[in-house]
């Protein structure tokens, strides 16, 4: 590709309405642009629907039926918008509906989880921090893939709320965020610790925080990369894959952004999702 994955942004965003077939991606707010990010590096030739359920943000907070029915209102909204693929980019969504939403509809539904099986893997013996939502934390389905894989007893879970409220707000790398993470790690020996894993999408946005608290040699890990990877395989399987990358050039491919069912398209919140992107950019190789 002979533009930046930025410039292609930028001029792809909202240039077509549902021709052909989209994956559809959604979060309970802007954390999920984090796998649309990946998404596009991964798959810049296939078209894109972006939900942000924002009006019912966050999710974390909320019981597992209140998600539920949330997730059920996102995924009709994904069926009657073309889509050959859906991507829950919520951890907390995940954990809570994806195998009842699978029951329910035919399009292929990946959900993300917690990177806890590779952190165990990589971390050499050291502990691994799982940083996730409550309701994420409080689910069985993350207990139990801890059990599965922590042998050794090496995982512990940190449920950080507030991260998604400023998140949801822009505020990405002020001093009360480098406060409430410094309070929130004080009660771990950081030195123990090999792996953080980022347990929710909204949380790759503090990764340049998270650097200034935590020891040089602690790795941070997330789902995004794994997710994509599982999309492509479900696509290839049903032969479903875009043609070739020639369709960037062509400005054949685009994204639709939405917030709760209303389609982005005044100037300003473009500029707010471009500026998103710019971020993730910032924060991919940290």
């Amino acid at each position: 590709m002979n533009i930046s994955l930025l410039q292609w942004i930028e001029r792809n965003t909202n240039r077509r309405k549902d021709e052909g077939m989209n994956i559809g991606i959604f979060d309970s707010g802007i954390g999920g642009i984090t796998l649309l990010h990946q998404a596009l590096v991964m798959l810049p030739n296939e078209k894109y629907i972006f939900y942000a359920d924002t009006d019912n943000a966050p999710y974390g907070t909320k019981s597992r039926d209140q998600v539920i029915a949330l997730v059920d209102n996102v995924m009709r909204f994904m069926a009657e918008h073309d889509c050959k693929a859906v991507v829950i980019a919520c951890n907390t969504a995940t954990a809570a509906a994806a195998e009842i939403m699978r029951q329910k509809y035919s399009i292929p539904i990946i959900g993300i989880e917690p990177a806890v099986k590779p952190a165990v893997r990589e971390s050499h013996g050291k502990r691994v921090l799982v940083a996730a939502t409550p309701l994420t934390v409080r689910e069985e389905k993350l207990k139990n893939l801890v059990k599965l894989v922590d042998d050794a007893h090496l995982v512990d879970l940190l449920a950080l709320p507030k991260l998604v409220e400023f998140a949801e707000r822009g505020e990405f790398s002020s001093a009360a965020v480098e406060q409430y993470l410094r309070d929130a790690f004080s009660f771990y020996e950081l030195a123990q610790y090999g792996e953080l894993v980022l347990g929710c999408t909204h949380f790759n946005y503090f990764k340049d925080t998270f650097r200034k608290i935590l020891p040089n040699d602690v790795h941070m890990i997330d789902g995004s990369e794994g997710t994509i990877r599982q999309l492509v395989h479900v696509l290839k399987s049903r032969n479903q894959l875009g043609t070739d990358c020639a369709a960037v050039a062509k400005n054949d491919t685009s994204v639709r952004y939405f917030s709760s069912g209303r389609e982005l398209k005044e100037k300003v919140e473009l500029d707010y999702v471009k500026r998103l992107h710019e971020r993730l950019e910032k924060m991919r190789n940290l």
